[in-house]
């Protein structure tokens, strides 16, 4: 993020698209300047969905942080914003059309969506975070032995971030030692839904045998039915493990683009902290995260969304809006960036978010304090990339490291 122009050079080299569609120009660390411009058009403006719907997107933070908060939004009809480029994979759907949709937090509602989000609540709170610390600093130590063996340059997106979110994700979930490689397969790399479904019901059978203090157990002592259960089970695999893969190798992108915040940081370890919401709030993975759409007429301002328009909220706009950050595109790990967007926000943020800082922290603090002269070779993240998601996510790509 160094050396960036300001935003009213950056605007003027990208005109307004003449059909309002999420722009594929920008990247993680850099993003398009058509943000900062529909920005200063106003808090919401004009966005075409691949249906043909005409919605709006979010733009500025405040009204960001109001509609994620509103109840009167539904997650149906699951429509996706229009892009200008193309989709690397597209993932699991937020709604299958399965009975397993009665499980799926990521597209439910009100009273339901509540009520399955409670049976996970505790293993992801702060406290839960925290026990965890001893797993994931073993996971993270191991992995970086690895990494070492590997030839230099090395890929750490590959080597480090992909396995560290994976072996994490399936300790919290409590996935039996049998079962891990089988789901690196299937979840870390492509693979149909039908596949995911199919594996996520042996995994199941054989946790009804073995209950332990994890999320899978927990899930099989609840009342939840079980298209409930398997629904939420496929949410859980599916959602947050590729987000704390992107984030651990954009967040050591964004140090080793600015060789000053690398140091500062292995200067005064302590600013690991605050830096993480640093690093969310620079390198938000969701251009827009799923929409909703108004359920009824609702205003906001002088910002009216009639009922059935779907809006997206974008963090990324919201992230680098000048009225909630100063000087946004200066990327500063002394920076009070508490209050980011990285993780969504409301009733449908992130329930993972508070482990996702402990294993972001750790895999970065190990790799900058365990090698001497780490340089940045090449980061496919650098320039555009397709998007990972069509809901306008972005994509890690492969991050070249080598040191002394």
């Amino acid at each position: 993020m160094s050396n960036q122009s300001g935003s009213d050079e950056k605007v003027a080299r990208c005109p307004m698209p003449e059909i309002r569609r999420i722009p594929n120009d920008g990247t993680p660390l850099c993003p398009s300047s058509t943000f900062a411009t529909w920005r200063e058009e106003g808090a919401a403006t004009p966005l075409e969905y691949s249906d043909g719907h005409i919605g709006m997107i979010i733009n500025r933070y405040e009204l960001a942080r109001m509609v994620l908060e509103d109840k009167r939004f539904s997650q149906s009809p699951p429509r996706m914003p229009a892009h200008h480029g193309e989709v690397l994979i597209t993932g699991y759907e937020l709604i299958s059309g399965s009975e397993l949709d009665a499980g799926n937090v990521l597209g439910l509602d009100g009273e339901q969506h509540a009520r399955i989000r409670r049976t996970i609540l505790n293993r992801y709170s702060v406290k839960s975070a925290r026990s965890y610390e001893s797993d994931m600093k073993e996971i993270i130590a191991k992995q970086f032995e690895i990494l070492k063996t590997q030839p230099r340059p090395v890929d750490i997106t590959k080597h480090y971030s992909q396995p560290i979110s994976a072996a994490g994700h399936m300790r919290v979930l409590g996935i039996p030692e049998q079962f891990r490689s089988r789901y690196s397969e299937l979840f870390v790399e492509e693979s149909e839904t039908d596949q995911k479904i199919a594996f996520l019901r042996e995994v199941l059978a054989v946790k009804k045998n073995e209950l332990a203090e994890d999320v899978l157990s927990d899930l099989l002592r609840t009342d939840l039915t079980v298209p409930e259960i398997e629904g939420l089970t496929l949410s859980l695999m599916v959602s947050g493990r590729d987000s704390v893969a992107y984030m651990i190798s954009t967040a050591m992108t964004a140090l080793l683009n600015n060789p000053d915040q690398l140091e500062a940081l292995k200067n005064d370890p302590e600013l690991i902290h605050g830096g993480m919401e640093e690093f969310m709030r620079v390198g938000a993975m969701f251009l827009t995260v799923f929409p909703r759409t108004a359920t009824e007429d609702i205003e906001f301002g002088d910002v009216k969304i009639p009922a059935g328009v779907s809006v997206s909220v974008s963090p990324v706009a919201a992230n680098h809006d000048e009225r909630q950050f100063s000087d946004p595109d200066r990327f500063d790990l002394s920076r009070d960036a508490f209050g980011h967007m990285g993780f969504g926000h409301g009733i449908h943020g992130c329930v993972g978010q508070q482990v996702a800082r402990v294993e972001i922290k750790t895999a970065v603090m190990q790799l900058i304090s365990n090698t001497s002269g780490l340089r940045l070779i090449k980061a496919e993240q650098n320039e555009p990339i397709p998007f990972a998601h069509p809901v306008a996510t972005y994509e890690a790509g492969a991050v070249i490291v080598d040191w002394n």
